[in-house]
C-alpha cells in the first residue's frame, strides 16, 4: 500500500469506534483497518467475541484492534478507555459514535422521561462527550467526528419512539458541533441509514418484519449492507471529503424515495408478483 497511489491510505491514523465489535460499527472498523488504520473498538455487556473479531481483522490484513469494554454513558469507563488508548497511541484521529440504545416503546404507556434521557445518554450525547474527553486527554480533537443515525426522525418505525428522538438530537448536535469546532479544523458529519439487517435491527423490529416485506413482493432487496455504510464513513474521514461538514447524509441506494405504496406496487408488478396495470393518462 502506497500513500501516493492510494488516496484513502489510513496508515498511522487511530480510529475509535464505539459499539465497534458487531454490525455497522464493526464494518466501519474493518473498512479503516483494511486501509492500515489502528482501530479501537468498544463494547459492553459481554457482547463481543474478541477472538472472532480479531480473526476478522487478521483475515482482512488489518492491524489487530484494541478492544475495550466501556459503557459510553459512564465517565469512569470513558476515563479507563482513554488511558488504554494512551498506552498505545498519542491520540485519536477519527471518532465514530455508533452506539444506540433505547427502550422498545410498544405504546404510549411505555413512555417515560427517564427512558428518554437514557436513550439520549447512549445514542446522542457521546458524540459530544467523547469528542471533548479526547481533547482533554490528548490536547487535540479528532480531525473527523462521525455519528451513525437513521431516518427515524422523519418517518414511523415500529417500537422506535425514543430511538428516533435521540437520533434527532444526534443530528442537531452534528450541525452545531461542526460549527463550534470549525476553527479547530474538525469536520463533523452524520451518516443515516434506512433498513440494515443487523442483530440490533432484528431485536427492535422482530423476525416477523422480514416476512412481511417478503409478502409485499417489492422489497426483498431493500436492505443496505453494513459494508456499504462503512465505505461512506471511510470516505468522509479520508480527507477527500473535507469540504463536507455538518451534514446528515442518507445511505440507502435511493430506497427512501420509493418507499411508499406506489413504489411497493410498481416493484411487485415489475417482478411479476402483482397483476396491476397503471391507468392511462387522461
Amino acid at each position: 500500500m502506497n500513500a501516493g497511489t492510494n488516496p484513502i491510505d489510513q496508515r498511522g491514523r487511530v480510529v475509535l469506534v464505539t459499539g465497534g465489535t458487531m454490525g455497522i460499527g464493526l464494518a466501519c472498523a474493518l473498512a479503516f483497518g483494511r486501509q492500515g488504520a489502528h482501530t479501537v473498538l468498544t463494547y459492553r455487556w459481554g457482547t463481543a467475541d474478541q477472538d472472532e473479531v480479531r480473526a476478522q481483522f487478521a483475515a482482512a490484513g488489518a492491524p489487530e484492534p484494541l478492544i475495550v469494554e466501556a459503557d459510553v454513558s459512564q465517565e469512569d469507563d470513558t476515563t479507563r478507555l482513554l488511558e488504554a488508548i494512551a498506552q498505545r497511541h498519542p491520540g485519536v484521529d477519527v471518532l465514530i459514535s455508533n452506539v444506540a440504545f433505547a427502550l422498545k416503546t410498544t405504546g404510549f404507556e411505555a413512555w417515560s422521561q427517564r427512558a428518554l434521557h437514557r436513550s439520549i445518554d447512549y445514542s446522542a450525547w457521546p458524540l459530544a462527550s467523547y469528542t471533548r474527553a479526547l481533547h482533554q486527554r490528548f490536547g487535540r480533537y479528532p480531525k473527523h467526528v462521525l455519528g451513525l443515525s437513521s431516518d427515524g426522525p422523519d418517518g414511523f418505525f415500529m417500537n422506535y419512539d425514543f430511538v428516533a428522538a435521540s437520533k434527532a438530537v444526534l443530528e442537531t448536535f452534528c450541525r452545531y458541533l461542526n460549527f463550534r469546532l470549525f476553527d479547530h479544523g474538525v469536520r463533523v458529519n452524520v451518516v443515516r441509514s434506512r433498513l440494515v439487517r443487523t442483530a440490533s435491527f432484528d431485536a427492535t423490529f422482530g423476525e416477523e418484519f422480514h416476512a412481511f416485506l417478503e409478502a409485499l413482493g417489492g422489497f426483498e432487496d431493500c436492505y443496505t449492507t453494513p459494508e456499504e455504510i462503512a465505505n461512506v464513513v471511510l470516505m468522509l474521514a479520508s480527507g477527500l471529503c473535507d469540504a463536507v461538514g455538518g451534514q446528515v447524509i442518507m445511505v440507502d441506494r435511493g430506497f427512501e424515495f420509493f418507499d411508499n405504496l406506489m413504489g411497493i406496487a410498481e416493484r411487485a408488478r415489475a417482478k411479476g408478483k402483482l397483476v396491476w396495470k397503471p391507468g392511462e393518462p387522461s
